[in-house]
């Protein structure tokens, strides 16, 4: 596995690779790599004839300086499971590189109004920074193919419109989520959770596997499954952000008819904040 970290290396080796007619995968990470990252380098194998995947923590997406700070970078460790994984390519740029000037004076990709609900609400600014080092990203390694996993649903749903509104060459592949044995989706930010919260975390799994039966058995009083649902969460220990039934075609509230669902939910414990959802279709 070759690891570069300056843009004129990286897009001369990307030149030698298009020269010789090789279809070009994409996996952008923050590393602190866990299963459910393998996951995406798998699908991205699928796919093309070459792996890129980038490990750089975007200073833009994070709204609490401490947060940031710290935010666990593990680059030896991952670098490990990359070889392991066959990797071809690790662009491990600085914060300068990608980001030369300020962030106050960062031109800026925003895509309008799903950027400010749900986790956009909560933590606002978050998606103009995925949006841009995302859009930067791409400018950089010109990819055939690009994945994201489904745990972020909102963002997967805002990247793909990003694409589509910018008439960005990339296909945008959403991979399944990874689940631990107790059904919480694997994250970074579960290294944040003793055994105990670990534990405690599954209710979100719970209260989501409740909410889309009742959804299926043909229940539409979506505000009362949401209300059940968060009332079981915060029963369980944690603290309530969101829990959403939106239309999973459009992030719109979801409405009696509607077929594709999504429900989305986000809950703190201790330091972390996690976040999940479920998408299905009903009728």
């Amino acid at each position: 596995m070759q690891t570069i970290s300056d843009i004129s290396a990286l897009r001369a080796e990307l030149k030698q690779w298009r020269l010789q007619g090789k279809r070009i995968a994409f996996v952008p990470t923050m590393g602190n790599l866990h299963q459910g990252h393998l996951s995406l380098f798998e699908e991205a194998k699928k796919r093309a004839d070459k792996v890129v995947v980038s490990i750089f923590v975007n200073p833009m997406q994070f709204d609490n300086a401490n947060d940031l700070d710290a935010y666990p970078r593990t680059v030896e460790q991952d670098s490990k499971k990359l070889v392991e994984m066959q990797t071809d390519l690790l662009f491990l740029p600085s914060r300068q590189t990608i980001y030369p000037k300020e962030l106050d004076n960062q031109t800026f990709v925003e895509v309008p109004d799903l950027s400010d609900q749900f986790c956009g609400d909560s933590r606002p600014g978050h998606f103009r920074g995925v949006t841009t080092v995302v859009n930067k990203l791409f400018n950089l390694v010109e990819p055939d193919v690009a994945i994201f996993g489904e745990k972020d649903f909102q963002q997967l749903f805002i990247i793909r419109h990003m694409v589509v509104d910018l008439c960005m060459n990339v296909e945008i592949i959403g991979a399944p989520t990874k689940r631990e044995t107790s059904g919480l989706a694997m994250s970074s930010r579960n290294g944040y959770l003793d055994d105990t919260q670990l534990q405690q975390a599954a209710v979100i799994y719970q209260a989501l596997t409740a909410a889309k039966a009742k959804l299926q058995q043909g229940d539409n009083d979506f505000a009362a499954i949401s209300k059940a649902a968060t009332e079981q969460i915060v029963a369980a220990g944690l603290t309530e952000d969101f829990f959403h039934i939106q239309n999973a075609d459009t992030l719109a509230d979801a409405k009696v008819g509607d077929k594709n669902l999504v429900i989305l939910v986000a809950a703190y414990l201790g330091k972390a904040r996690l976040i999940d959802n479920m998408a299905f279709s009903v009728g």
